[in-house]
């Protein structure tokens, strides 16, 4: 049996491995885009639809290449071994698959943990150039959707915010920057909120006296957390903040820190429509008296509200 394999090891598919572990759409584009401009033939993997229960949400994302490495989760991580697998096999041919995993699929020994079945679909890249623009436009934090034609077997770049999902014939794949920390405060309780957040996947800048022009680069898709116990010294940020379109600003101190600190943004102007975007005391525990409890706490309440407020596929 040794003499066989070794005999025909050129014509055995490679054994599926993950090149790193990650779910986040950036990486996992980027690491089709750098595979295919390095040589290697890459498939785009997509879950386009569910039936039943699912670990992923539809537009989740896999990136196979010819030499067995892969990147990202189309499930709890029981079947991507299995569906770069296939992979190869559109690899091979040149041409892109449809494959369906759960119940009514033809591979019984797939069997999905949460029940039901998955559609997904095979991409096998031609080229980079709607994934470059992507993830060029993603880099400069602009929403953007990638749209794969079934029937062409094209993927195109579409350069605006959309909705994941199937338009007509066409399955279109909403991207959206990654969710970005702004993060104002006192070096211990600001220090475990960055760490936190970091590891959550998020961008985190900080803010130091006198960098209120780091404002400018807020956008929907970032957070503003300040943890100071000054309000003179936070008021300015806010106007900073609230003139932006963060979806999440908060801010630390007891309820009746907060009454003052509304009075006070009253005295400047502010109406209750713009107040009432300022989750105070921040985080979802309401009495955090450690900086890593505080830190867990706040990480969790913006983790919330970006679900909410943003469509995430």
């Amino acid at each position: 049996m040794g003499a066989w394999i070794a005999e025909n090891a050129e014509t055995l598919p490679p054994e599926p491995r993950a090149a790193f572990l990650s779910d986040d759409a950036i990486d996992i584009l980027a690491f089709a885009a750098q595979s295919f401009e390095n040589g290697h033939q890459t498939a785009l993997v997509t879950l386009v639809e569910i039936r039943g229960g699912a670990a992923r949400a539809i537009g989740a994302q896999m990136a196979v290449r010819d030499d067995g490495f892969y990147c990202g989760f189309v499930s709890g991580g029981c079947t991507e071994a299995a569906v770069a697998a296939e992979a190869f096999i559109a690899l091979g041919k040149g041409m892109d698959r449809n494959l369906r995993l759960g119940e009514g699929s033809p591979f019984f020994d797939v069997v999905l943990p949460c029940g039901g079945s998955i559609a997904l679909v095979i991409h096998v890249l031609r080229d980079a150039e709607a994934l470059n623009r992507a993830l060029a436009a993603l880099r400069r934090r602009i929403p953007v959707s990638l749209c794969y034609n079934p029937g062409t077997q094209a993927l195109s770049f579409r350069p605006a915010e959309g909705v994941t999902g199937w338009e007509r014939d066409v399955f279109v794949r909403a991207y959206r920057p990654k969710p970005r920390l702004l993060l104002a405060g006192t070096p211990m309780e600001a220090g475990a909120v960055m760490r936190i957040a970091s590891a959550a996947g998020y961008e985190v800048m900080t803010i130091e006296r006198g960098d209120a022009p780091i404002f400018d680069q807020l956008d929907a898709d970032t957070a503003v957390a300040l943890l100071y116990h000054d309000l003179d010294r936070e008021l300015p940020l806010f106007e900073s903040a609230l003139a932006s379109p963060a979806f999440y600003i908060g801010a630390l101190g007891s309820r009746r820190t907060h009454a003052r600190r509304c009075e006070a943004l009253r005295q400047r102007g502010y109406g209750e429509g713009d107040l009432v975007r300022i989750k105070a005391p921040i985080g979802i525990f309401d009495k955090a008296r450690d900086a890593n409890t505080l830190a867990l706490s706040v990480v969790a309440d913006i983790a919330e509200t970006y679900l909410h407020a943003v469509a995430l596929p």
